[in-house]
Order: structure tokens, then sequence, then C-alpha cells
């Protein structure tokens, strides 16, 4: 199949091991990339929407407007991209006047966003495209005795009517990617909170973190595995941060969906880039290289 990815900003600037990861398991799995190099920043699903919310659909928009050149779906790495895009996209579509207002905009740069694509996060083209069944037979390095929490974050489900995933309240979706591999997936009991990285508030944002952190602690799991850079990011430091503020020290290893996944798929550690984490426990790193037979440097 083809899709065009929309990378946003974090993955390819912050953690481009995370699009190393990807690039290697849509290759795996049959998906073609079609690159387009024009995108800019989603734009930012909070603040900036916050901020100016016409411009905030306008930009969006003409991140869309680009993919429809081309006639294909946009495929998102990040939860907030899919969420700013996929709330634009929903909307101008169901709203004449705010898209003829968007489209005014546009104009003056040569383009027309005319509602012809739909944007998709890249683990619902797994599941509903490519299927758990071809995951499982692209696995050369099954983590049978891996126990992976898993986190969903805010934006893959909801707002539900938009997103359009599954059940928010009783997702599954990460569950049966994460199994499909080889691990045995962990729906602890703060499997659903928010990483507290909107917060105003700092300590708001810590306290949330700290939640996760024990809910993860207490179910025995060996990593948490996630599908958002930004997820990524308040849990990855945010341990560092919380391990301070509560002088109690959490070294739970986080993983990008695809990195596990490109890994199970024969990639090497330098493909995936687990080195660069702040939180990479060496027992974690040895469990690893248990199941996958590799010297990891």
């Amino acid at each position: 199949m083809e899709i065009i990815p929309f990378w946003g900003c974090m993955i390819p600037l912050k953690y481009p091991q995370m699009e190393s990861a990807v690039r290697f398991c849509t290759e795996k799995l049959g998906i073609h990339l079609v690159e387009d190099q024009r995108f800019s920043c989603c734009p930012d699903p909070i603040y900036f929407k916050a901020g100016d919310e016409i411009k905030w659909y306008t930009i969006a928009a003409r991140n869309i407007a680009l993919a429809e050149e081309k006639g294909l779906d946009l495929m998102t790495m990040c939860s907030g991209c899919t969420s700013t895009l996929c709330e634009v996209n929903y909307h101008l579509k169901h709203d004449l006047k705010l898209c003829s207002l968007v489209n005014k905009a546009l104009e003056k740069i040569g383009l027309s966003y005319r509602g012809s694509i739909n944007v998709r996060h890249i683990v619902t083209v797994l599941r509903d495209d490519i299927g758990l069944e071809r995951i499982r037979q692209s696995i050369i390095n099954p983590f049978h005795d891996l126990k992976v929490a898993i986190h969903y974050g805010c934006h893959l489900l909801k707002p539900s009517a938009i997103m359009q995933v599954e059940d928010p309240l009783y997702p599954k979706i990460l569950y049966d990617l994460f199994q499909a591999m080889g691990p045995t997936p962990v729906n602890h009991y703060e499997y659903l909170m928010c990483c507290g990285k909107a917060a105003q508030n700092p300590q708001i944002s810590l306290d949330m973190s700290h939640a996760v952190f024990q809910s993860i602690t207490d179910s025995g799991a060996d990593c948490l595995g996630l599908i958002c850079p930004t997820c990524f990011d308040s849990f990855d430091l945010g341990q560092i941060r919380v391990s301070r503020q509560f002088n109690k020290q959490f070294a739970i290893p986080v993983v990008y969906y695809f990195q596990l996944l490109a890994l199970a798929q024969g990639a090497s550690q330098q493909t995936v880039g687990l080195k660069y984490h702040k939180i990479m426990p060496e027992n974690f790193m040895e469990q690893l290289k248990y199941h996958l037979n590799a010297t990891f440097v």
C-alpha cells in the first residue's frame, strides 16, 4: 500500500530513532511511504490552537491540502499530530462556512482544501490495512517473556466521534499490536491516564506522571510501551524530574512501539537507538540481548 507519512516536529528533530524504526517496520510490512518535504508543524493541538484557532485550522488545512495533491491518505506517527489533523479534517468536512474561511486564506499560496483524504495514525494502518497476522509473520525475534505496560495517551482515542479508533474507555488496539510481536501486554490501572504534558501547573504534571510510574511498577511490567513522542518525553526524561520531586527512584525503560517491533523484525540496536533514551536500565538491555541473541553496545 502507498501512504504519505507526516513525521511532525518532535520525531525528526528530537527523536530520530523513532523515525528510523518506523521506516524499518513499514518496509518490512510492505507499506510504501510517499514523501513530501513541504509539510510544516501540524500545528500543536493545545497551545497553538488556544492562541489562534483560525490560524491553527489554516496551517493544518495546508498540510492536508498538500497530501490531497497526491491523492493519498496522510499517516501520522505522533498522537498530537493525529489529533490536530484529524480534528481539522473532520470539522472542515462538516462546516462549510469554516472551510470557506480557511480556503480563502489558502488561496494566497495557491492551495485549496477539498476534504478528499483521511488522516490516520500509523497504528490504525497496521490494524486495519496490514493486519495482526501479517505482523506476526514478520517477527524474527519474538519477545515472549517480556511484559509491556501499555500507555494510550489522550489524543489517539478522544474525541471518539472524530478519531473513530475504538471505544476510548475500553481500547484494545495497542494490546493487540504489542501481543502480535510476542510480549505480554499489561493494562495497568493507570493505562488510560494522560501523561500530563499539557498541564499548566507543573506540579499537576508531575503528580500525573508519578501515578503512571507507580502503576507500572506495581504491575510488574518490564517496560512501558507507547505510540506518542510527547508521551515518551514526559515518561523518559520525566522519570528524572519525578524521582527528584518525590525522592523515589523509578527506572522504567520507555519504548516507542515501533522500536520494539523493529527489533522483533530483525533490526539492529543502532537502527532503533535505545541508547539515546535517558532511562534504559542495564537489566532491561540484558533482557533484550537474551531475546535477540545479540551484543548491545
